[in-house]
């Protein structure tokens, strides 16, 4: 989808015209970190109409698909549980309720035309944050948030193909959708994070089990190679015997954080080795000089709609990360700290020089978007992650009501509910871009 002249315009007046009075943090002080990341979040909220006249809650204007507006209020959720603001709540809680279709399961009538697993696995992820983070809970006519996360994850797990490639989810939902063939990675890794953490929430096993079974997958396709680089996707008309090997920030992130669960949840040293090994992987790839960078598309310019905030997602796992496997955190905060610091730089964009950029290694570049302010909001507001407790637990005062059997997914064949017993600790082991899978003398093209 490409953006309307009418946007660009509203762009360009709002945010484009450089300040050169760049949004000032000074990271050695905990209210000036809190006082950056409401500015950035104010700034945010720009973008966003849905709670305007006329607007659709939960709905971004164009360029913006359905998807990003599930990530940017996953994102705000965590902003309130960091920062300790609550001047958005009603709006986020507006925009969670509104979208979750006929089904409680995100899949509303006016997204099918064009939903993704990996778009209704967004959606899944933020309501799974609220759970954790005790953001304020729905009415109780309305559903709550811990059943909205496992419906999201009975659809994903119902989803499950295994006529094609020995299994995996594809990218698309519905088989009239371009995509429908293709088997990325995000909606698989979508599947496995919010299985990892469904599992820890409530002492399901069989969530962890579905977890397990998701990254195994990647792992034996290829999708997750022997040096720990994650890839985009594969093809089930070839039967996944070829790969896309385009790396992404958002894919690498969202493998950390599950890894991370999974060995919170089962203490397994594998999970571990797997988590140590990502974390390496990353480092080596997306922090060139130590500068979080989408190393596929930034150098070249060719970052779509989509891909400008996929840093976002990153900074947001990884500062999960430093929380549920503190052993991370050496590793971790050096990384975050020193992108966080050269992102703020990048915002003196519109009037009063908060509008920030894409490349944070430089100054303000001019490229302003959505996407591009939600990622340096979420890299500082991730300063905030030593001074939180940690994402809670049903046993740990966890309170979101949950329901095993939600969704349109059929959960018969998805869940046997049994809680994790010691033996099972000890035992358990988007529309990213338009890429069909076509192959020219086996490389594969990616269309823009």
């Amino acid at each position: 989808m490409k953006s309307t002249f009418t946007h660009y315009l509203i762009s360009a007046l709002l945010f484009a015209v450089p300040n050169y009075a760049a949004l000032q943090v000074d990271f050695s002080s905990t209210e000036s970190i809190k006082q950056g990341a409401q500015t950035l979040a104010s700034t945010l909220f720009q973008y966003y109409t849905g709670n305007k006249a006329g607007g659709i809650p939960g709905i971004l204007p164009q360029p913006y698909y359905w998807w990003e507006a599930g990530a940017m209020f996953g994102g705000l959720i965590d902003y309130q549980y960091l920062t300790g603001d609550n001047q958005f709540n009603d709006i986020i809680t507006q925009a969670l309720l509104f979208q979750v279709g006929a089904n409680q399961d995100y899949k509303p009538a006016n997204q099918t035309s064009s939903e993704g697993n990996d778009d209704q696995g967004f959606w899944g992820m933020a309501v799974m944050s609220a759970a954790e983070n005790k953001f304020p809970n729905p009415p109780s006519n309305q559903p709550q948030w811990l059943a909205l996360a496992q419906a999201v994850f009975n659809d994903l797990a119902h989803n499950w193909d295994n006529n094609t490639c020995g299994g995996g989810l594809r990218w698309q939902i519905y088989s009239f959708n371009n995509g429908y063939t293709y088997k990325n990675t995000i909606a698989n890794l979508c599947l496995f994070n919010i299985g990892a953490r469904l599992g820890r929430y409530t002492g399901n096993s069989t969530y962890l089990d579905w977890a397990s079974r998701a990254f195994t997958w990647l792992d034996q396709i290829g999708l997750i190679d022997g040096n720990w680089h994650v890839y985009d996707g594969s093809d089930s008309t070839i039967n996944c015997t070829q790969i896309n090997h385009i790396e992404w920030t958002y894919n690498q992130g969202a493998a950390i954080h599950g890894c991370a669960v999974m060995w919170n949840a089962t203490g397994d040293a594998l999970w571990q080795t797997r988590l140590e090994g990502l974390l390496g992987a990353t480092k080596s790839v997306f922090f060139p000089n130590g500068i979080m960078k989408e190393v596929a598309c930034e150098d070249n310019g060719k970052c779509d709609t989509d891909q400008m905030s996929f840093k976002a997602y990153l900074s947001r796992w990884l500062g999960h990360t430093t929380k549920i496997a503190p052993f991370t955190a050496h590793d971790i905060t050096p990384l975050l700290a020193a992108s966080s610091k050269a992102a703020v730089g990048t915002c003196t964009g519109g009037n009063d020089g908060t509008a920030c950029g894409l490349m944070w290694n430089a100054t303000f570049d001019g490229n302003v978007g959505l996407g591009q302010q939600l990622a340096v909001m979420e890299a500082v507001q991730s300063s905030l992650q030593p001074l939180v407790a940690g994402p809670v637990s049903q046993s740990t005062g966890g309170d979101s009501i949950g329901d095993p059997g939600a969704g349109g997914g059929s959960p018969k064949s998805t869940l046997a509910l049994h809680t994790i017993t010691t033996g099972d600790k000890a035992g358990a082991g988007l529309l990213t871009t338009l890429i069909l899978g076509i192959t020219f003398g086996g490389a594969w093209w990616m269309g823009s």
